[in-house]
Order: C-alpha cells, then sequence, then structure tokens
C-alpha cells in the first residue's frame, strides 16, 4: 500500500511546477475558509472590479487616462446603485411587508383547502396525515418567522460595519482598477519561480472569471426584468418583490429556479386559484425560464455549457457549503477551475505513453 502511494506522489508531484500550484490552491482555499468572513469587502470589490474592468478598457481606448477612465466609471456605477436602491428597494420592502402580512390568510386558505380534500376523497388523501403535516409546516413557519425577527434586529447592530463597508468598498475598487498593472505585477513577483503551471491556470481562470461575473450581472437583470414585466402585465400581486427573487435565484444553478417558482405558485393560487389567469401566468414564467435555461445561458456562459449539470449541481452544493454565499456565486468558476487544473496538471509516464 506504501509502495503504491509512493508511486502516484511521485509520479504527480514529481514536477516542482505541480507542487507550486498546489499548495497556491491549498493557500488560497484556506484564506477564504478560516478568514472568508474577515475579507468579505475585499471579496466585493474584487467583483465590482471584474465588473466595471471591461467599460473602462472601453473608455481607454477612447484615449482616456487609466485613472480618469476609473474615476468615470466609478462614479456613474455610485449613481446607478443610489438610484436602483432609492427605486426599487422601497418598493419591493413594502410588497414584503404586506406579503408577510398576509401570509396568515394564505396558510389559513391553503389548511383549509387541504383539509377538504380526504372529504372529497377518503380514499386517496389520509386525513390523519395531512394535519400532521400542517402541524410540522407551521413548525417550521414559527422557526423561520422567529429567524427573520433575530435577523432584523441583529441587522440594526450592523449599520455601522454597512456605513464602512460603503466607504471602504468603492476605495478599494478605485485602487484596484487604477493600479491593476502594478497589484498584478507585485503579485507575480512573490510568487515562487517555478510557477508555470500556476501561471497557465491563472490565464484561462482570469478571463473565464471576468466574463462570468459580467454575464451573472446581465442574468440577473434580464430574467429579473423579463419577469417583472410577466407579473405586470398579468397583474401578479407582489410583482416587483417576486421578479426580484427571481433574477437572484439564477445565482444557484437549477436549484434557485425550482426554489423560487414555489412563492409564485403560492402567491398565484392565493390570488386566482386554479383558473385560466393562474395558467396564462405559469406559462409565460415557464417561457421565461425555459429561454434562460435554453438561450441565455449559453449565450452568456459558453464555458460552463461544457460542465455537466451534475457537476455544476454538486459544486454548488460543496462549495456553498464550505464557503456560504461566495461558494454559492463562484460556484461554476470553481468548476471550471478545478477543470483546468486537471487539465494542465502533469500526465503520469503511463499516461504519458
Amino acid at each position: 500500500m506504501i509502495s503504491v502511494v509512493s508511486r502516484w506522489y511521485q509520479e504527480r508531484f514529481s514536477d516542482p511546477h505541480a507542487v507550486t500550484l498546489f499548495l497556491l490552491l491549498v493557500f488560497g482555499f484556506s484564506v477564504i475558509y478560516f478568514i472568508g468572513g474577515l475579507i468579505t469587502p475585499f471579496l466585493v470589490a474584487v467583483v465590482l472590479a471584474y465588473l466595471l474592468d471591461w467599460p473602462l478598457i472601453q473608455l481607454m481606448r477612447l484615449g482616456l487616462s487609466r485613472i480618469w477612465a476609473t474615476v468615470i466609471i466609478l462614479m456613474l456605477f455610485v449613481t446607478m446603485m443610489v438610484m436602483l436602491t432609492l427605486g426599487l428597494v422601497p418598493t419591493v420592502w413594502h410588497q414584503g411587508v404586506n406579503l408577510v402580512k398576509a401570509m396568515p390568510t394564505m396558510l389559513k386558505e391553503g389548511q383549509e383547502f387541504l383539509l377538504m380534500l380526504p372529504k372529497e376523497n377518503p380514499d386517496v388523501f389520509n386525513e390523519e396525515l395531512i394535519k400532521a403535516a400542517l402541524l410540522t409546516l407551521q413548525e417550521h413557519i414559527v422557526g423561520s418567522g422567529e429567524a427573520i425577527v433575530s435577523a432584523s434586529f441583529a441587522s440594526l447592530f450592523d449599520l455601522a460595519a454597512i456605513l464602512i463597508y460603503s466607504i471602504l468598498v468603492p476605495l478599494l475598487v478605485f485602487f484596484m482598477l487604477k493600479d491593476k498593472r502594478l497589484l498584478v505585477n507585485s503579485l507575480v513577483k512573490i510568487l515562487p519561480q517555478n510557477r508555470r503551471l500556476a501561471m497557465e491556470v491563472w490565464t484561462e481562470m482570469n478571463g473565464q472569471i471576468a466574463n462570468y461575473i459580467r454575464g451573472k450581472v446581465f442574468e440577473i437583470i434580464i430574467v429579473g426584468f423579463s419577469t417583472w414585466l410577466v407579473f405586470f402585465f398579468t397583474d401578479l400581486q407582489y410583482a416587483a418583490l417576486l421578479a426580484v427573487l427571481v433574477g437572484f435565484s439564477v445565482l444557484i444553478p437549477y436549484i434557485g429556479a425550482a426554489a423560487v417558482t414555489v412563492p409564485v405558485i403560492v402567491v398565484g393560487l392565493f390570488q386566482w386559484g386554479l383558473t385560466p389567469e393562474f395558467t396564462y401566468m405559469m406559462i409565460a414564467y415557464g417561457v421565461v425560464q425555459a429561454l434562460d435555461g435554453n438561450l441565455l445561458v449559453p449565450i452568456l456562459f459558453s464555458e460552463a455549457v461544457n460542465l455537466h449539470p451534475i457537476a455544476i449541481i454538486m459544486s454548488v452544493l460543496l462549495f456553498g457549503g464550505l464557503w456560504g454565499f461566495w461558494g454559492v456565486f463562484f460556484a461554476i468558476p470553481l468548476a471550471t477551475l478545478v477543470k483546468a487544473v486537471f487539465n494542465a496538471w502533469p500526465k503520469s509516464i503511463t499516461e504519458e505513453a
């Protein structure tokens, strides 16, 4: 057994470039896992820097210096975020409050409907099982409500942190955009000399991460706006709130779309019941989801299409479990990173033969 492990180690780690790549991966994963919460502003700034780098380059091609292009892009982005926050957040908040107020009525009507099923179809539905299921559901709802209230009170104490982040993150983004070459060159200088494989993987992943972040932002906007149009024209209640949820659900491939469909169905049934209006709304909503999965995603994420759905779902579960939101957000790039590392890793002698 020891000889087998020793032979495998010699075959896979005899190349010093492979050892460097392995150590860098272990170091990067460990930093994010153990102190990811402490460097959240830095991670947010990195994502925003990737997002804003492309328009910055376009301004530089028009003749602007890098520092002026950075100032203009950052000011435009901050202005857009402020306008979006002032215009969208109050509406979403208002609809969310109304939805919470309407939940007891929804739950009561749902209970009455489910309890009628055993009376109308006693051979199909068991009354005791339905009552037990309803009791369990009530306990979960009460627990969720308490968690939301606790989170609301806890968020009051995070106002200072939010204010600090609102200043710190733009500053980090500004210097990341302005001094991009200096920062990259400084990072390269501290890397070991045997870094050929690491640079190959980085070169491949750098462009993919930038494309992924830009593509994901575009997907959130397109899917959210298209869904809002569907809900608006079908006159569905809480249209803005549900559209925002559907838009952000694309952050979690496959799982997000399935999870966010539940509140859409619940609100639609509460408003219309099993009527043609509900059917039309669900058909239009299904068309948006189908176009997203079969047209928009292949266009925006050509590399992700090459990953098997099982690989993507496993990446969401694994990296989401390790790093929470950031693991879910970067699940596809991380899966692509694993694939790139396997492709770049030196083959054993027997495999090369």
